[in-house]
């Protein structure tokens, strides 16, 4: 039967369920990033009250002039901090930039000093005083609820369960603030945002301000993902693929553009794109290899990976 929406599942049966509801859940949530590689997730862990003020904070942040914003675009950076304007990131395939801006919001790291060069520092002004508050706690709030789900990634492909933290901790994850304008002219070929795939380990996603997000299945057909408000979308990518040697799919997905009617609108989303610290290796794990399934990836650092992308993806020369 073809799928018609993505599985829901509800973290707390993991992180504070019995033994039963967590071994439900792993199998739940893997089986989920084995076929579709989209979950839809309850009890996430990032307060209603903390979603509401991000979206506060980045509408209040893209009402501003364009000459303001574009003090927050930093040359050299590869949109890896701070703004980048209009049209600059492509899909990989694609020679057509994407209908949208947006914000990258980086990791403050704790405890330990890392390179300027690969950690750049969160940009500051005064235009971004409580922006930055609220999306340095927002970004401890989904790093905790990822590392929550890469416990139960670990233990699905029978790994040690702490697999992830030491991989994850300080890791180079990114907190992104999206805005789709609404549409004022025919679009020659462009979509809000063509067909892709994440560069990262999960992508979490909190409920966009609008239609549009729709997941490719492994029949071919397009579906559209809508989840309740107290849900968040979590979806598979590229290094967590690599890894598992396509065991868990790191699914195609877009945003497509409103009817018509709906084309003086805005759209916002917010996703967290979950990143390893550089050096980690993203060499295929041995327990997802065997004659039906020999090595598709040669050996790399999750670091050369991301570079290599973001070359793709037009943000790197």
């Amino acid at each position: 039967m073809a799928l018609k929406e993505i599985p829901s599942i509800d973290l707390a049966h993991f992180t504070k369920g019995d033994a039963a509801q967590r071994e439900q859940f792993i199998q739940q949530l893997g089986e989920a990033f084995t076929n579709v590689g989209f979950v839809s997730l309850k009890n996430h862990g990032i307060s209603d009250d903390l979603i509401a003020q991000m979206y506060e904070e980045v509408k209040r942040f893209y009402a501003l002039p364009l000459e303001t914003k574009l003090k927050y675009e930093i040359p050299g950076l590869a949109g890896q901090r701070g703004y980048t304007s209009f049209g600059k990131e492509k899909a990989k395939q694609s020679d057509v930039g994407d209908l949208k801006e947006f914000w990258q919001y980086g990791q403050n790291v704790e405890g330990e000093t890392m390179s300027d060069e690969h950690y750049p520092p969160n940009p500051t002004g005064e235009e971004i005083i409580t922006f930055n508050q609220v999306f340095a706690a927002a970004y401890r709030a989904f790093e905790k609820s990822g590392s929550e789900l890469l416990r139960a990634i670990s233990i699905y492909l029978q790994l040690p369960e702490t697999f992830f933290d030491d991989k994850i901790k300080n890791g180079n994850s990114i907190l992104r603030a999206i805005h789709y304008p609404p549409i004022t002219q025919e679009p020659a070929s462009a979509i809000r945002a063509e067909q892709h795939e994440d560069i990262n380990l999960i992508t979490l996603l909190i409920g966009a301000s609008a239609d549009g997000l729709q997941v490719l299945t492994l029949d071919g057909e397009w579906i559209s993902v809508r989840s309740s408000p107290d849900h968040i979308v979590i979806n598979v990518g590229d290094m967590l693929q690599r890894l598992t040697n396509n065991v868990l799919r790191s699914t195609t997905h877009r945003v497509v553009n409103p009817p018509r009617e709906l084309w003086h609108t805005s759209r916002f989303s917010i996703p967290f794109f979950l990143h390893p610290r550089d050096e980690m290796r993203l060499d295929v794990l041995p327990t997802c290899v065997n004659e039906q399934n020999p090595i598709h990836y040669a050996p790399c650092t999750a670091g050369e990976y991301l570079n290599e992308r973001l070359i793709e993806i037009g943000l790197k020369k």
